[in-house]
């Protein structure tokens, strides 16, 4: 028995799984950024770079407003979430970085860094003069950041909900009504 076999595609495409909580962080603008892992697969420099510089550009809000859980989560003051929520209205990315730098829980720096700022670094790179190999680096860069970024914020939502949970069934353990049986 012999026969000839041609694949004629694949479905999901073929790469490296990306994390889930990096798809949940980017929200509405998943597509554009798997789009943009395709290229980065692929070689695709200059796409890759251009694709994530769109997501996070777009989801400039969405990233501010999980920071400013986190800071609600570990009890940061009133005056840092103010200052993030000003963040979210300034248009610039560049201009809204630099109001936010030292607003970023540290829980969040990457090797001591505010991740946004790195993002903002790479992405300021301009891609006209720069070789398809070195925007592929870059479209790395912003790729690893942002799935650290999302890792680190889901690791402190989540810890801090869990301890909570914890917190609260030993309070409640702990009743009156308990104490007495």
């Amino acid at each position: 028995c012999s026969g000839l076999v041609v694949k004629l595609g694949e479905w999901p495409p073929f790469g490296p799984k990306t994390p889930a909580r990096l798809i949940t962080l980017l929200g509405p603008d998943k597509d554009v950024f798997l789009r943009g892992r395709q290229a980065e697969c692929h070689g695709l420099g200059i796409g890759a770079f251009t694709y994530y510089r769109r997501v996070v550009e777009a989801q400039k809000n969405r990233l501010i407003d999980e920071i400013i859980k986190v800071v609600r989560k570990l009890g940061g003051k009133q005056q840092v979430i103010e200052n993030l929520e000003a963040a979210k209205q300034t248009f610039q990315f560049s201009r809204s970085i630099e109001d936010i730098n030292i607003a970023i829980p540290e829980v969040l720096l990457i090797n001591g860094h505010n991740p946004l700022v790195l993002l903002h670094k790479a992405l300021s790179a301009g891609i006209h003069d720069k070789t398809d190999e070195h925007c592929l680096e870059l479209a790395r860069t912003i790729r690893l950041v942002l799935s650290e970024l999302a890792e680190r914020i889901s690791h402190v939502l989540k810890e801090q909900t869990e301890l909570s949970d914890a917190v609260s069934r030993l309070l409640s353990a702990n009743t009156p009504e308990q104490a007495q049986e």
